[in-house]
Formats: structure tokens, C-alpha cells, sequence
């Protein structure tokens, strides 16, 4: 078995990544591409035997400014199928990161901890975990909840928390409708809420023209869906779900100070979740929550919001580092800790 680059035959790379239990859209090479549009480059790395694809990883790669070395990241991966071939994997993307001058493989993938194959892995490639206040930690929630989607939907509903039943049905008793969006003109309409929800939350958005990639790159191919909920003519809530092979996922969502006591986010995921199923999934991710599971928590009311359709709480193994360069490593390490004691 031998990794190779899957620059020209990426449909044989994305086939597998979207037949494999932990398949990702972060894996695909439409993420990759996207990615591009903030300052990455990317590689799709892959081992080929004569059954086929056996592993896969996309390789994202960045350089540290003024210091020509690049950092590697595999948003949900490696994905393998046997050991054998991730083994064979990771000698590939050495070769890669010798060849780019990269300092680490940093990866997070989608695998339960207390995973004992991922552990011996971890253990005989020497994987560091990683810093938690690194500037990558928690690219990926380690935290996440996840809901069963493949009993009827009658009883998806029934197993929901009776507040948040009652929220759907008074969502749409009140005249809130939701639809999927299929024009690209659309996104101007979510970005407006999305804007109104960062200076209510705090936090930052990226551009417009990001979005606008997304949809070029992931909507267009059938990876990803646009929703907005409307009252009358107001946008009162609007999101955006990924879907790969059996799973889909929340990942983007927004909402007006206007009318929320109409409750259109709950009535909105409702629908995401039938067209989850009715596209085939068996699961809906509704992706991070924090892993303190507190009411005096900030982030509880997430926690509760999502337990309220009947998502479980899972922990996957977090981040960890394969070392591509020791010595430049131990210098990155000690630049993080002072970052984290400063910011402490």
C-alpha cells in the first residue's frame, strides 16, 4: 500500500470519504477548496489498494507568517478502513510535510474516545494532544450532540422534550413558514440575520463572499442546504446543514430580535430534521455544545436547546498532533503556553 495525491481523481477521494461510517464534508474536496478562500492550500491524501480507497485524509496546509513553515490540519480526519492502510497513510503525508516544510499534522477525527484502535495508534506514532488554547483548538467541537433519526418521524417527535414539541407546533400554528432556499440570492437575506445575531451573541462573522464560496462549493453539489423561517415577509430565522453519506449536519444558524417569541428556530430545525431523513440520513448532528453539562454554565441554554429534540451528548477524542519536525514543534508548544498564560 502506498498514499498518494488525489489532485486529478478526487471523485474516486470523495466517493470514499462519503461511503465511510465518519465521513466528513470537512474531508471533501469541496471543503478544500473552499478553504482556499481564507489562505489555505490543500492536499488529498489517500492509500489505494486493489479493494479500492483504504484511507483518506485532507490535508489542509497553512503558512506561519515570516517563518516559511506550514501547518497542517485534517478537519475530521484521517479515515481508514484498517490499520495497514493508516499506517500507510501517515508515512504519505510525512513525505508530504517533508516536501512542504511543515511542522505538524494536527487532526481531530470523528471517533468515540475510549476508542481503543485509535489509542494504539496514538500510542505507537507518539500523537501529542493538543494545547488546548492553541489557535486551532477547537476548530472542531469535541463535544457534539447527535440525534437518531431513523425511527418514524411521529416517533422522533414524540421523543422530544414536551416544551420543545410545544414550541414546533406553536411555531407553526402562528403562521411561521420555513423553506429550503435554491437561489443564490438567498445567502443576502441569512447574512443580514446572521450580522444581527453576532452583535446580539458577540461574536465575529466571516464576509459575505465566504458564503458565497460555500454555496459555489457545497450547495451547488448537493453538500449542503440553505433554510430561512418566515413570518409574513420577515426573516425571523435562517441556517445552514451540511449532508454527507447517512449523516447531516447543523452548522451555521442565525436569528432577528424580532418576533422570537414565535419560537421559528425550533420550528426550523424540525424541518431540517425531516429533510435530513428524507434525504436519506440516519443521523442529524447537531454538532457543539460545551462538555460541562452545568445550569450555571453561559452555554447551558445551547445544551438545552439541542437535548430538547432528543440529541445525546457524545465526546469524541479531541485534537491531536502527529510531529513532522521536533525540534521547530517544541519551539510552537512553548509559543503556545506563553499565548495561554498571557491570555490568563
Amino acid at each position: 500500500m502506498k498514499a498518494l495525491l488525489y489532485l486529478e481523481e478526487q471523485s474516486a477521494f470523495n466517493e470514499y470519504v462519503a461511503r465511510h461510517p465518519r465521513g466528513s464534508v470537512l474531508q471533501t474536496t469541496n471543503w478544500g477548496k473552499l478553504k482556499t478562500l481564507t489562505g489555505w492550500e490543500y492536499y488529498p491524501m489517500a492509500v489505494q489498494s486493489e479493494k479500492g480507497v483504504e484511507a483518506a485524509a485532507l490535508v489542509l496546509a497553512r503558512t506561519l507568517p515570516g517563518l516559511g513553515f506550514k501547518i497542517f490540519y485534517s478537519p475530521r480526519g484521517p479515515l481508514y478502513s484498517s490499520r495497514e492502510a493508516l499506517a500507510a497513510l501517515v508515512e504519505g503525508i510525512k513525505g508530504l510535510g517533508q516536501e512542504q516544510r511543515a511542522i505538524l499534522w494536527k487532526m481531530d477525527p470523528a471517533i468515540l474516545i475510549g476508542d481503543r484502535e485509535w489509542e494504539a495508534f496514538a500510542q505507537e506514532h507518539r500523537l501529542a494532544q493538543a494545547i488546548d488554547d492553541s489557535p486551532f483548538s477547537g476548530v472542531q467541537p469535541k463535544f457534539v450532540m447527535d440525534l437518531d433519526i431513523t425511527p418514524p418521524l411521529q416517533d422522533i417527535l414524540a421523543n422530544m422534550k414536551n416544551k420543545t414539541r410545544y414550541n414546533i407546533r406553536y411555531a407553526a400554528r402562528k403562521g411561521v413558514k420555513v423553506r429550503r432556499c435554491l437561489g443564490k440570492k438567498e445567502l443576502n437575506v441569512f447574512y443580514a440575520l446572521l450580522q444581527e445575531t453576532a452583535e446580539r451573541d458577540r461574536f465575529t462573522v466571516r464576509d459575505l463572499s465566504y458564503f458565497e464560496k460555500l454555496w459555489e462549493c457545497l450547495v451547488e453539489d448537493g453538500l449542503a442546504q440553505l433554510f430561512l423561517a418566515y413570518y409574513d415577509d420577515i426573516p425571523l430565522a435562517g441556517a445552514i446543514a451540511f449532508r454527507l453519506g447517512t449523516r447531516a449536519w447543523y452548522v451555521y444558524g442565525a436569528s432577528s430580535n424580532e418576533h422570537r417569541n414565535l419560537q421559528a428556530s425550533h420550528l426550523m430545525q424540525w424541518e431540517m430534521i425531516k429533510w435530513a431523513k428524507a434525504s436519506g440520513c440516519t443521523v442529524y448532528d447537531f454538532r457543539g455544545v460545551s462538555g460541562e453539562v452545568d445550569p450555571n454554565n453561559p452555554l447551558y441554554g445551547l445544551y438545552r436547546f439541542k437535548e430538547g429534540f432528543g440529541a445525546i451528548l457524545r465526546e469524541y477524542v479531541g485534537e491531536y498532533d502527529y510531529v513532522l519536525n521536533r525540534p521547530l514543534y517544541r519551539l510552537w508548544q512553548a509559543a503556545l503556553k506563553i499565548r495561554q498564560r498571557r491570555r490568563k
